[in-house]
């Protein structure tokens, strides 16, 4: 079955990622893609993630939505999802 349809990539290609130490859909999409285009195709990801007992990295937005913080990176500072839902409606 397809997870991505944008890319064309089955789950078994997105197991294969997982299977390979992808942790996050991000590392999966630098493998194969799927992601990065719409973005449909993210939550099956992320779900896929947790099912293969990888920890999925929630995005910002999906996180808010969760009521979930999200942890500092070496990117970045963590993000304040309650600050950041009330800047997006300013």
């Amino acid at each position: 079955m397809y997870v991505c349809l944008c890319h064309a990539v089955t789950e078994q290609r997105v197991r294969e990622e997982i299977a390979a130490g992808a942790t996050t859909p991000r590392q999966v999409a630098g493998g194969c893609k799927a992601g990065t285009d719409c973005g449909s195709c993210v939550r099956r990801i992320q779900a896929m993630l947790g099912h293969e007992g990888a920890r999925p990295c929630p995005t910002p937005r999906l996180a808010a939505r969760l009521g979930l913080a999200v942890a500092a990176s070496a990117t970045g500072p963590a993000v304040d999802p309650a600050a950041e839902t009330a800047a997006e409606a300013a």
